[in-house]
């Protein structure tokens, strides 16, 4: 299945930003919360992930089985945003086509600075000295910021900021701010990401990166996990989201493929 990947997107061109890994030369890195019943939602979420038995055991002909069904908002563990959930008339995510969801990535590390500010936004600054020591962020790149927030998972007012039921209006937490998200639009890249509970930060009420980033068409991971494994160049991304027609976001299983001289 990857190997189709791979060569469906060097067919279409993606090899022009960046060399196409081979599989025998790179490590894949899991960036996936598990989804169960520690998985952290927003705090207004209806429900949250439910996962119930339908069959466990003897079938009685001679075979074992099982079957379950399961529940969940489209926003919640780790995840993909489409661009409407933030623009109207935006891709959904059925419609977003696999070259935006398999790219080279870019790392921007901001957590020192999230350590010292839990509310801390990415500035132009970061990205403009991530450039000035790696070069300039290509158009088709995936973005990642890693703040280590992931640490606190499941702990929901570690995480979050706040635990109240219902009430979103005192979270804490880092995000992108509306500035780096604009440069990075100007940038053209394919895709951002981070590891907390969503690109804007917590105690944003106009989710302007949000606003920024659908209204260009560019998709979005949140509540990402083991960023502290990847490189901050080299390696490449594959956001795999459900494929629910006309969603607005969906449950994603993330993976960085990185070279494994990078690992060792």
């Amino acid at each position: 299945m990857l190997t189709e990947l791979l060569v469906a997107f060097v067919l279409q061109g993606a090899a022009e930003v960046q060399e196409t890994p081979r599989l025998d030369q790179v490590t894949p890195v899991d960036l996936s919360h598990t989804y169960d019943s520690s998985t952290l939602f927003w705090p207004t979420s209806p429900i949250a992930f439910e996962h119930n038995e339908l069959s466990y055991g003897p079938s009685g002909n001679g075979y074992f089985y099982s079957a379950y069904t399961f529940a969940t908002p489209e926003h919640g563990g780790t995840h993909l945003d489409a661009p409407i959930h933030f623009s109207e008339g935006a891709k959904t995510v059925d419609k977003l086509p696999m070259s935006d969801l398999y790219a080279p990535l870019v790392v921007l590390d901001v957590s020192e600075k999230a350590s010292a500010n839990r509310d801390y936004r990415l500035a132009p600054t970061d990205i403009e000295v991530f450039e000035k020591h790696y070069g300039r962020i290509m158009p088709g790149t995936a973005v990642v910021v890693r703040t280590q927030w992931s640490e606190h998972w499941p702990d929901a007012k570690a995480y979050l900021g706040d635990d109240t039921p219902g009430d979103a209006s005192n979270l804490s937490f880092p995000g992108f701010g509306a500035e780096a998200a604009k440069m990075l639009v100007d940038r053209k890249v394919s895709m951002i990401g981070i590891d907390t509970a969503s690109i804007d930060y917590g105690k944003s009420k106009d989710f302007a990166v949000h606003v920024v980033i659908a209204g260009a068409n560019i998709p979005a991971l949140e509540n990402l996990t083991n960023l502290r494994s990847l490189p901050e160049t080299g390696a490449w991304i594959l956001a795999a989201p459900m494929k629910i027609g006309e969603g607005s976001g969906a449950p994603a299983r993330v993976v960085a493929f990185v070279k494994k001289a990078a690992t060792q």
